[in-house]
């Protein structure tokens, strides 16, 4: 953090652009010696969302988080609709834990109309898993992320490890394209029954929000045995128990080297593992995962 020139935060304000212009005037008037931290989020904000803010502050003069609903990464045309906003309550959050900056853009502030979304050499982590089952998500999230430091351009952005595979391709872009940022990424935080918190958890009904608690419960139980049984005996076993009820639909369940995210077929002591999970929910779509 800077010594002379320092951001003061004040209490309970906060100034929200919507324009890039005007956001990135507005940076051009602070002083250098300030450190920025940047957290992307498409609102809907929840604990998980607060608790990078909260890092942000403690590491950083200037905490500027982004609220954009990015239309290219969603391979769904149903589930960019009905992803849940609330952007008053979202305003109130940031208030709290004293974010100094909202960038709330307009689709036509960040893509020009027709933009076509390039590809991005990502060294094969968006071949499995998200990318697997979501074509072309990683690149329409990358793609906005790129314009968001190039708009922003933080000293570090921090992103949550429920988003794994996420992480590590941003890690990836900012590695590929000489970025200087740092990217941070944080512990999920979770819900009292163990749920990873997420925005589409608001899609849940009580019951099924409650019933949940299976996903994080397997996922511990593989963390304690997956050097001693074999893959396919925990992940059948996995399978049988989050579906006997008949309400859970797997969509993929994988060991995966953390470095590739290609899915392991057995264990190897010198290979740094991710149990990666998700599953639909009366129709609500979840994601999740533990380092093993």
């Amino acid at each position: 953090m800077c010594l002379n020139n320092c951001y003061i935060k004040q209490k309970n304000h906060i100034i929200v652009f919507n324009k890039k212009e005007e956001l990135k005037n507005h940076l051009s008037t602070l002083s250098k010696n300030n450190t920025i931290g940047f957290i992307p989020t498409m609102g809907s904000l929840h604990e998980g969302h607060l608790s990078l803010i909260n890092r942000s502050n403690s590491d950083c003069d200037i905490s500027i988080c982004s609220i954009f609903i990015n239309p290219t990464q969603f391979n769904d045309k149903a589930d960019y609709l009905n992803y849940p906003k609330d952007t008053k309550n979202d305003l109130n959050l940031l208030k709290q834990v004293e974010c100094d900056i909202i960038y709330m853009p307009e689709i036509t502030d960040i893509y020009t109309k027709n933009q076509t979304i390039k590809k991005y050499n990502l060294s094969g982590l968006d071949l499995f898993l998200e990318g697997k089952y979501r074509p072309d998500h990683f690149n329409g999230m990358v793609s906005v992320v790129e314009k968001l430091f190039q708009i922003i351009e933080p000293d570090y952005a921090y992103f949550g490890e429920k988003d794994l595979q996420q992480l590590y391709i941003i890690k990836e872009l900012v590695k590929d394209k000489n970025i200087n940022t740092t990217i941070i990424g944080c512990p999920t935080i979770r819900e009292r029954n163990g749920l990873a918190k997420s925005s589409r958890n608001k899609l849940l009904s009580k019951d099924d929000l409650g019933y949940c608690s299976i996903i994080y419960q397997q996922l511990i139980l593989c963390k304690e045995s997956f050097e001693d049984t074999p893959f396919t005996e925990l992940k059948k076993n996995i399978e049988e128990k989050l579906t006997k009820e008949d309400r859970i639909k797997i969509e993929y369940l994988e060991f995966v080297d953390i470095k590739t995210f290609k899915p392991q077929q057995k264990f190897n002591i010198k290979t740094k593992y991710a149990l990666c999970i998700a599953v639909n929910i009366s129709g609500v779509r979840l994601i999740d995962n533990i380092i093993l």
